[in-house]
């Protein structure tokens, strides 16, 4: 496990409670700038770049979600925040797992988005197909071939400013930066300890998203000690992002916003 400076930036009235938020695979923090006003009123937001993507370094891969959670808890280590909550999309989703896990003193809450916990064959082949992709063509290829996993066709066709602000930030990341990730997501193993999380956690799946589709985020919910399970209606993959409002309203009740 290598741990690792990760470049990030920090919102939100100070002496507010603590929220992480962590990127998908090819995404930036800008991921999270629907959210970010509505957050940061409440939170002191803290946003970081997964290594090898933005501005973040690419250290040498293979990476492990090990790496990812030290690299996660540095990020918190870096403000002296003692203990956090922890928001997540795909990825980032799955290192809240992770650091939920590991780490329980340090996180209050995890709320996992459009992610999975493990890596059946099919799972890894297709992160095998991606690297070949990546290898042939750069990461513009892999961009190509994510799109349309990552938003719907209403918001490609209604709002293609999110989408060109999605491949700007997918270009940012570095080849090895990516094919590191991947090693890590082929190696994912959560699903079998669910049933030690001691975390509350909320799982919150998009009704379109192939990549974990809510029949997955639901056995996920159904695995961990007295989860809640959301699905948005008719989102793909980057459900904070091709579903914004719908989005907000779900996170709303799991980040206290409302009364439950």
């Amino acid at each position: 496990m290598t741990f690792q400076k990760l470049h990030s930036t920090i919102t939100g009235p100070e002496g507010a409670p603590a929220l992480l938020l962590l990127n998908s695979l090819g995404a930036t923090q800008e991921m999270w700038a629907p959210q970010i006003k509505l957050l940061s009123d409440h939170y002191r937001v803290i946003r970081c770049d997964t290594r090898g993507h933005g501005a973040s370094p690419t250290p040498t891969g293979p990476y492990s979600f090990d790496d990812l959670v030290a690299d996660a808890l540095g990020v918190l280590d870096s403000y002296e925040i003692a203990s956090a909550t922890v928001m997540g999309l795909s990825l980032g989703g799955m290192t809240g797992l992770g650091l939920g896990l590991a780490a329980p003193e340090r996180i209050t809450r995890v709320i996992c988005c459009a992610a999975r916990a493990d890596a059946p064959d099919g799972f890894i082949q297709n992160w095998h197909n991606r690297l070949e992709m990546l290898d042939s063509g750069g990461i513009a290829e892999v961009w190509k071939n994510t799109v349309g996993m990552w938003l719907s066709d209403e918001t490609r066709q209604a709002r293609p400013e999110t989408e060109a602000a999605l491949q700007n930030s997918f270009l940012q990341t570095t080849a090895d930066g990516y094919r590191g990730c991947a090693h890590a997501l082929m190696g994912l193993d959560y699903l079998r300890r669910l049933n030690e999380m001691k975390v509350p956690t909320h799982f919150i799946a998009g009704e379109n998203d192939m990549a974990a589709s809510p029949e997955v985020m639901r056995a996920m919910a159904e695995a961990c000690p007295g989860a809640d399970f959301t699905v948005i209606p008719a989102a793909k993959h980057i459900i904070n992002v091709d579903r914004p409002d719908d989005f907000a309203v779900s996170v709303l009740k799991p980040l206290a916003l409302i009364s439950a």
